[in-house]
């Protein structure tokens, strides 16, 4: 019995092995090298208002390391890169701040870059702020129209117990102003009280990295951060709003707003643009962002809804087949052969 049973279990394996090595063979390679794009490649940003609207203060973690097993984090450069342009191109200045000040460690996944990224990381003035940016204690709240927590793991660590932090998030909130914050960024307001005593984001609508999401990439996750975000956020009184695992879901409450994960970041800061009164610069979206809106038809109405939302998609531009493919990947790795099988048949219909 126990040799049929570890035959068994690796038949299994290797049917599960094997199926993701094909479905990673279905991966296209990268069509295009973006690599040098500077912001004057990009249209969006040539549409800027002619008077600025203020200021918005983006924060990012000062934290090299993930407690002390010496793994290597800081802030998502695309998670920065984009709510940058973003406001810069509905007409606000951005400073960049961090607990330390100075060179924050920035995390940067090529696979993960676009455009905005390697414009971002190509421009000067930008290049300036985030090597430079500016110690968390030096901070006016006065200065700014808006706050924006930037995600990264790095932010377990050094943005909840913060008191620079707490202080300017309480500032930003006592006098009607917008803070967004995205991924992680959520971190940074956990432990905030307000006046009253009471937690700041008791009975609000609050989004940010799932449980399911982070043990799912980190297993140990419990073991390696001060606690599990979403976990944090429920015991402060969030509704906590989660939706399909690494898809775009953004809460809008109020003067917060927060997103889930990076592909909630385009939303999130567009929603803080519109929060301050403004309509947001229209944008082309990008194929990942596609993907995104096709692969949520997919989860809320079936497979044959999806269909349709991709050809629909096709006829206004491209999409990601490498995000899609990779959500194939991530759905074998989860034991969900239905939905993998039916990503790959989508994947199958984008290449037509």
């Amino acid at each position: 019995m126990l040799k049929k049973i570890v035959i068994s279990l690796a038949l299994t394996l290797s049917v599960f092995f094997g199926f993701i090595i094909w479905i990673k063979g279905l991966i296209p390679p990268q069509e295009q090298d973006f690599s040098t794009t500077t912001v004057s490649d990009l249209s969006y940003l040539q549409q800027l208002p002619r008077e600025s609207r203020g200021k918005i203060l983006a924060v990012v973690t000062s934290t090299e390391t993930m407690g002390d097993n010496g793994k290597a984090t800081g802030y998502e450069l695309t998670e920065l890169a984009r709510p940058y342009y973003i406001f810069s191109a509905n007409g606000f200045i951005v400073d960049i701040a961090s607990p330390k000040g100075g060179k924050p460690p920035a995390v940067i996944d090529k696979d993960d870059l676009g455009p905005f990224d390697y414009a971002f990381l190509n421009d000067p003035e930008a290049q300036q702020k985030v090597n430079h940016s500016i110690p968390i204690d030096q901070v006016s709240a006065e200065d700014y129209q808006a706050v924006f927590f930037v995600g990264g793991k790095g932010t377990m660590f050094d943005f909840p117990d913060n008191p620079h932090i707490q202080s300017l998030v309480r500032e930003i909130y006592n006098s009607g102003k917008i803070i967004g914050a995205v991924c992680h960024g959520p971190a940074a307001l956990a432990n905030v009280t307000l006046d009253n005593g009471k937690p700041l984001i008791a009975d609000r609508q609050i989004s940010a990295f799932t449980n399911e999401e982070e043990l799912f990439l980190i297993p140990d996750a419990e073991q390696r951060f001060p606690f599990l975000l979403e976990d944090r956020l429920r015991e402060q009184g969030a509704f906590f709003q989660a939706g399909p695992t690494y898809l775009e879901q953004v809460s809008v409450d109020g003067q917060l707003i927060t997103g889930q994960n990076p592909w909630s970041t385009w939303l999130a800061a567009e929603s803080m643009v519109s929060a301050m009164g403004y309509t947001p610069v229209p944008r082309q979206t990008t194929p990942a962002e596609q993907t995104v809106k096709l692969l949520l038809t997919y989860e809320q109405r079936g497979f044959t809804e999806a269909t349709e939302k991709l050809q629909k998609l096709q006829e206004r531009g491209k999409i990601d087949q490498r995000l899609l493919a990779m959500h194939g990947v991530v759905s074998v790795m989860r034991w969900e052969p239905g939905r993998a099988l039916d990503i790959i048949r989508l994947l199958s219909k984008s290449q037509d």
